[in-house]
């Protein structure tokens, strides 16, 4: 029984993506809408198919050219799309939660809306894509190519954006909190009224960035490049700047509470008060504006855990343990897709 059970769901996963790869050599333009298929379409040419709407489960599209193609409110979960091309397809709206993206061209692709919590798109190229509104959370950008991408409004807590490249990238509104954005180029990039609460942003090059208004409280933004950029209103509050540059960088009415500036060059700054530069903490390395001093903080900066107490070490005697009478396996739970 379980050999046969096995076999019907393999044999449904086979069967439900044959129509596919079949009508992707006959050329056919267009896929009918299913309940849901499977399976190995590799290098299949999909370009300007119409997919919307369709369910794509455990699907490997590794090398797929999709260029153009329709995938609007479909749904392709736990799917590889490994080196795919998918050159200005539209993905509004579809769910791809643990969907592999990794080394995909996805250059002007519509993302807009969609739920891709958890995806991989590390090495990915999403030049000019639009990820407006997406939801992203634990998403991988790790060395992806974002260069003037729009991710406005989109929910990236815990996203990898190390090593990534969002030059000119537009990211206002973007709930962003705890994200990693360590060695990333963000020259150009707008990051208005971003919530950016404790994401690292060490050693990044952000050269002319946009930071206004944006809360970047408890944020590390340490050994990076800033030249130029705007913390306008932005609130740095608890934020570790050390040993970064901010030649010609704005921060009026920024809040600098309790901000550490260890080593930090800000001669040139543009915008700083004497209020500012009391409220935040320096060195002797610290460089103020001229006609400005900085606070010099001294003792070791403390980090309060509240983690449960641990409890007390008592010596007991050892006691039998009692048997416990073992648990009965569980019966083999199987899906079948059913096409209609």
């Amino acid at each position: 029984m379980l050999r046969m059970t096995r076999f019907l769901a393999a044999t449904a996963a086979l069967v439900a993506i044959v129509p596919i790869a079949g009508r992707a050599m006959a050329g056919e333009k267009e896929i009918r809408r299913q309940d849901s298929f499977g399976g190995s379409c590799v290098k299949c040419e999909l370009s300007g198919r119409n997919m919307s709407g369709a369910r794509i489960i455990g699907a490997n599209f590794s090398g797929a050219t999709m260029m153009g193609a329709n995938l609007r409110d479909a749904k392709f979960l736990a799917s590889v799309f490994v080196g795919a091309d998918l050159t200005k397809a539209d993905l509004s709206d579809s769910a791809m939660t643990g969907a592999n993206f990794s080394g995909a061209n996805l250059t002007s692709a519509r993302l807009s809306s969609s739920e891709a919590n958890g995806v991989v798109f590390s090495a990915a190229n999403l030049t000019r894509a639009d990820l407006s509104d997406a939801q992203a959370t634990g998403a991988n950008f790790r060395k992806a190519i974002l260069v003037g991408a729009v991710l406005r409004s989109a929910t990236l807590h815990g996203v990898v954006f190390d090593s990534a490249d969002l030059s000119r990238a537009t990211l206002t509104d973007v709930e962003a909190t705890g994200a990693n954005f360590v060695r990333a180029r963000l020259t150009g990039a707008n990051l208005r009224s971003a919530e950016l609460t404790a994401a690292n942003f060490s050693r990044v090059d952000a050269q002319g960035a946009v930071f206004q208004d944006a809360d970047l409280s408890n944020a590390s933004l340490s050994y990076g490049t800033f030249s130029h950029a705007s913390f306008r209103s932005a609130d740095l509050s608890n934020a570790n700047l050390t040993g970064s540059t901010f030649d010609g960088a704005d921060f009026r009415d920024a809040d600098l509470s309790r901000t550490a500036l260890n080593g930090v060059d800000l001669s040139n700054a543009r915008g700083l008060t004497q209020d500012q530069m009391d409220d935040a903490c320096g060195d002797s390395r610290t460089r103020a504006p001229r006609g400005l001093t900085v606070r010099i903080c001294s003792g070791v900066r403390m980090i309060m855990r509240h983690d449960a107490p641990k409890p007390a070490m008592r010596m007991v005697p050892a006691m039998p343990a009692v048997p416990v009478p073992p648990v009965p396996p569980a019966e083999p739970r199987y899906i079948i897709s059913i096409q209609r």
